[in-house]
């Protein structure tokens, strides 16, 4: 069974970076979205980025301009460069796969949310950050 592979969390102060890494990302359909979710206690889930296999990206509303999504064909990953890091993005992370005809097909639906998670099949199993004021 396929699986993801994220990592690259850790604790950091405001204004400070990281970057997650998803292993096993890429490929795992001969086209697809990877997409990163986010999930903070007490809150509903957030997709804070996707990219498709052909390079197009989305991000959310609140990490626009911080965050970066890319992905590496050779290493079989996507990355999520994130800086500027506030408390607010503190969350446990998550990478997780399908097919461009799925989502392509269902996304509209879903709208590019919380929802948007029940159309990913494949996960990581999630990488903790946590952004200190």
């Amino acid at each position: 069974q396929v699986q993801l592979v994220d990592s690259g969390g850790g604790s950091v102060q405001a204004g400070g970076s990281l970057r997650l890494s998803c292993a096993g990302a890429r490929y795992t359909y001969s086209s697809q979205y990877v997409g990163w979710f986010r999930q903070a206690p007490g809150n509903e889930c957030e997709l804070v980025s996707m990219i498709r296999s052909d390079g197009s990206t989305y991000y959310g509303n609140s990490v626009k301009g911080r965050f970066t999504i890319s992905q590496d064909n050779a290493k079989n990953a996507v990355y999520l460069e994130m800086s500027s890091l506030k408390p607010e993005d503190t969350a446990v992370y998550y990478c997780a796969a399908d097919s461009t005809s799925r989502l392509s097909r269902l996304l509209p639906e879903t709208g590019y949310d919380c929802p948007a998670a029940t159309l990913f099949g494949i996960w990581g199993q999630g990488t903790q950050v946590t952004v200190s004021s």
